[in-house]
């Protein structure tokens, strides 16, 4: 199984000169499994190039087999889907998957239906030549996607956003989407604080047991310390909270990506050194845990 980085920032698209190294666009990560399935992890901007790519390697008159898993259907997450080519291309079959969203009572079919509105895009899916199908999945859910295993849990974010399992061949990879670090609101001492830090730790405890061991961990690092104090409740984690998940759960890699928009590719290089030096990694590896700035075209093969 390997993987590849086609989107690696968060928030809103941010090309240009300041973020060239690492890339500007948003969150998509391209999986391939041992017998070729591909799946792709969320539908940012960087599910664009990623249809290019596919398209130049698309056997004649052939199609594109693609499974789209959506941790949750925040816009960085899932704009470039409309620019999706082999949508437009008889033959092709796109599943989509991803959760029920409780706002709206639909399925994940509500993704794809809320962007195509003719007020926000011009083509309808009616005029789509590929085969879509949708499939809602329960939150703990595993499902099968060619010779993988896929399954999923409840991170923390504002709307509902499912972190992903995806297994192989004996390897593994988990992608959080995006994740903030637990916060009790309550005030220490109260019996709701007792009683939410309960639940708290149920919660953690299910998402350490999905990401046990993995091979490869792609974890939400927006922030740095100092810098989360102000976007507390904003869904996104730290890179502090990050190592900490890796060393928690055994990872054997762990892949920094959800870079800050507002941040240029030094910058983030600064940040990413400034902890790494914190927690005393050498050489990219803290103990046996090796740590990665992820960027646009780093592709990875899990053995």
């Amino acid at each position: 199984m390997k993987f590849r980085f086609w989107g690696v920032r968060g928030s809103i698209p941010s090309p240009g000169p300041r973020t060239a190294r690492y890339g500007g666009n948003t969150t998509c990560i391209e999986v391939r499994t041992d017998d070729g399935t591909l799946i792709v992890l969320d539908g940012g901007t960087g599910l664009f190039p990623l249809a290019q790519h596919l398209l130049a390697g698309m056997p004649h008159p052939g199609g594109i087999q693609a499974n789209i898993l959506i941790t949750h259907s925040h816009w960085d997450h899932i704009h470039g889907l409309p620019f999706f080519t082999p949508l437009f291309i008889k033959g092709s079959r796109v599943r989509l998957h991803g959760a029920y969203d409780p706002v709206t009572g639909k399925g994940i079919e509500h993704v794809m239906g809320v962007q195509l509105q003719n007020s926000y895009f011009p083509v309808s899916e009616t005029q789509m030549d590929a085969t879509i199908e949708y499939r809602t999945l329960e939150i703990g859910q595993a499902i099968e996607v060619g010779d993988a295993r896929v399954s999923n849990v409840l991170m923390n974010h504002p709307i509902t956003n499912l972190g992903y399992r995806i297994e192989c061949g004996g390897k593994s990879v988990f992608f959080t989407g995006d994740h903030e670090p637990w916060h009790n609101p309550h005030a220490p001492g109260s019996l709701e604080h007792a009683g939410f830090e309960e639940h708290l730790a149920e919660r953690q405890r299910q998402i350490d047991a999905a990401m046990r061991g993995v091979d490869a961990l792609i974890v939400d690092c927006s922030y740095t310390r100092e810098e989360y104090p102000s976007k507390l409740g904003w869904g996104h984690g730290t890179f502090d909270a990050a190592f900490e998940m890796a060393l928690r759960v055994g990872a054997r890699a762990l892949y920094c990506t959800h870079h800050e928009p507002t941040r240029s590719d030094d910058e983030l290089e600064a940040a990413f050194a400034g902890v790494l030096a914190r927690y005393g990694a050498r050489d990219g590896r803290l103990g046996e845990l090796r740590i990665h700035l992820a960027y646009e075209g780093l592709e990875v093969t899990l053995r």
